[in-house]
């Protein structure tokens, strides 16, 4: 006879977050939360509040933000093939991040980059410069 676990019903947002792969820790996670940055259905919320199925977060990290609905619960943090099976994210949400993407990688590419020589160069100054 084996046991199986009763699916999860609800579950902490740190725990979901971090299930999830949003964060890499739980501790990450909470901080979010705490600072405003995940909101549970338009309204703040507290690490521990109770998540369920069909609840919808705003996520923002990193200048990016995220509009998912939760589609599954996992209470232990899986590989990121699974991870992304919990949750699933709005077109708009996507297309404007993508466009973020393409901004972000726009501006680096034509930001001056530093004129201070590489490992490789640096190596190949002091070889110049010791001479026998």
């Amino acid at each position: 006879m084996s046991k199986q676990k009763p699916a999860l019903e609800k579950q902490r947002l740190d725990k979901w977050l971090w299930a999830a792969r949003f964060y890499k820790t739980r501790r990450l996670s909470s901080e979010a939360i705490s600072g405003g940055k995940v909101h549970v259905n338009q309204q703040r919320a507290k690490p521990s509040k109770d998540i369920q199925p069909n609840d919808r977060l705003q996520i923002s990290k990193n200048g990016y933000s995220w509009e998912v609905t939760i589609i599954g619960l996992n209470a232990q943090r899986r590989p990121a093939v699974e991870a992304v099976q919990l949750y699933q994210e709005d077109e708009q949400s996507l297309a404007r991040r993508q466009a973020q993407i393409a901004l972000n990688k726009d501006m680096y590419a034509s930001a001056p980059q530093s004129d201070r020589p590489n490992k490789k160069q640096r190596r190949q100054i002091h070889r110049f410069k010791q001479v026998d």
